[in-house]
């Protein structure tokens, strides 16, 4: 295995003009073999705009990707999948066509393209449409355009598995069980809009996932850690993966000895990192400009307005080098950003993607995404955080009086609308007179978004992102993502618990 030491700021290969690259490697895989050229996608749009239409794209994209799965010692699955085709989009006011096609052939475009252009009526003019030429997105990449897949030997693979296996056995004998996988993908898009508009992108993505069962005295409970980034897998040097097994395993340990949580209302503690997961749910997605432009959100209509307690400021940032949910550019083509969506606790704005913008009349905020070429773009988050405030984290849990101290999280769901929430602490511990009494099992963390942020009283200086591992799913569409914030104090939370 190799070990090189990746940090998120220092990838493999150095960063700068890749866009060159980008665009060649596209055309290589996307529109050479298939006999395309930039003339054929410039004819194609004028097929589409004999109808009237306010925009219209074209989505090239070729994935790559693996997994390897390893249960009791031995590689159970293992999947290898190349995948391509192309999306076509129409839009006229309000209303959107689209059609794909795992065929990347003219045929296939046009037929794509008479499909979706019947939302417009007849009689479009073609001088909204330039000539299609690329576009630079910026002078530096935020990721590498590699191959991860190519950077391990199977064997290599196999034994980055076997080495989880080993350390977590290693560490305490009542881990009976380890289970650990493997993931890679890479994956190339050309996108290309009836503004003339054409940009390239090479994404590489890496996963590490560690899951453990512990058992004492004939009670059994598990604990879960794991990472990634935009890179190869030479990002899970000896020492990521010694850290995430080791979290795995504590985690488990701590559960063994864990008591049913206490339930009612009662301040809330949380912890960095990965407990962001409760931010991106119960306040991110109210946050995306589809839901705002319906009316549908919690925060419809507030800019300008608070909805937070001072001191809180959360932005979605997509320009964090190496970072899972970053990308150079949405997939409409525009270059990522860091957009602030609440400031001091006071609502700035909404993340949009191309249409929601225009229908809005607000900014591009580049968060048009999908999952696949067979997708439509939504407005959806990136890495989405919350800054830093002046406490010390230590401070903040011995403030506590009584209440709850979770330090991660598991699932959760959200209702967008009320934006009611409902988490479970996956790591917690019970408080009182600010020191730590014992692990708890069970809570449940309920509230509401918009609420909820007004109830914060400290936070903490310590702010941290997950480890990468994050993926958000909206409207069937799953992507990657990722979460951050610093330890949060929250007054009045409502926490549903088993004792």
């Amino acid at each position: 295995m190799n070990t090189t030491d990746l940090s998120l700021h220092h990838l493999a290969k150095p960063l700068g003009h890749d866009d060159a690259f980008a665009f060649a490697l596209a055309n290589s895989f996307l529109l050479k073999p298939n006999g395309l050229s930039s003339s054929d996608l410039d004819h194609l749009f004028g097929v589409m705009h004999a109808h009237r239409l306010d925009d219209a794209d074209l989505y090239f994209q070729h994935t790559r990707s693996e997994q390897w799965s390893l249960e009791e010692g031995i590689v159970k699955s293992g999947s290898f999948n190349i995948d391509q085709g192309v999306g076509v989009r129409a839009i006229s006011g309000d209303k959107t066509a689209f059609a794909y096609s795992d065929v990347i052939s003219n045929e296939a475009l046009l037929k794509a393209a008479h499909a979706t252009r019947v939302i417009g009526p007849k009689g479009g003019k073609v001088k909204v449409r330039t000539p299609i030429q690329t576009q630079n997105l910026s002078s530096t990449s935020l990721y590498s355009p590699l191959n991860p897949l190519e950077s391990l030997r199977p064997q290599e693979k196999i034994m980055l598995l076997e080495q989880i296996e080993r350390r977590a056995k290693a560490r305490d004998p009542r881990i009976i069980q380890v289970m650990a996988s493997l993931a890679g993908e890479f994956d190339v898009v050309l996108v290309a809009r009836a503004n003339g508009l054409m940009a390239a992108d090479v994404r590489p993505l890496v996963r590490v996932s560690v899951h453990v069962i512990a058992e004492q005295n004939g009670r059994r409970e598990s604990g879960s850690a794991g990472g990634g980034a935009r890179t190869d897998y030479a990002f899970f040097n000896s020492e990521r993966i010694n850290q995430w097994v080791d979290e795995a395993v504590d985690n488990a340990l701590l559960n063994l000895n864990s008591r049913p949580a206490p339930a009612g209302p009662m301040t809330v503690v949380m912890g960095p990192g990965w407990p962001g997961v409760l931010l991106h749910e119960a306040i991110g997605h109210g946050l995306e400009g589809d839901f705002n432009r319906k009316g549908s959100s919690a925060f419809s209509g507030r800019i300008g307005e608070r909805v937070a307690a001072k001191g809180v400021t959360v932005v979605d940032d997509g320009t964090l080098s190496g970072r899972r949910g970053s990308l150079n550019m949405d997939d409409e083509g525009t270059p990522t950003q860091c957009t602030t969506l609440i400031e001091n606790g006071v609502l700035k704005g909404y993340i949009q993607d191309s249409l929601n913008a225009r229908l809005m009349k607000m900014p591009l905020t580049g968060n048009g995404r999908r999952e696949s070429f067979a997708s439509i773009p939504l407005p959806r988050m990136t890495n989405t955080y919350m800054l830093s405030g002046q406490y010390d984290p230590g401070e903040i849990v011995a403030s506590i009086d009584r209440g709850l101290y979770a330090v991660n999280f598991g699932g959760g769901q959200v209702d967008i609308t009320s934006g009611k929430f409902v988490f479970s602490a996956s790591v917690a511990y019970w408080v009182e007179n600010g020191k730590i009494q014992y692990p708890v099992k069970g809570a449940t963390i309920i509230g509401n978004g918009p609420e909820s942020l007004k109830q914060v009283s400290m936070i903490g200086n310590d702010l941290r992102l997950d480890s990468g591992v994050g993926v958000c799913g909206k409207e069937g569409q799953s992507v990657p993502v990722g979460v951050g914030q610093p330890t949060l104090r929250i007054e009045q939370m409502t926490v549903g618990g088993t004792a």
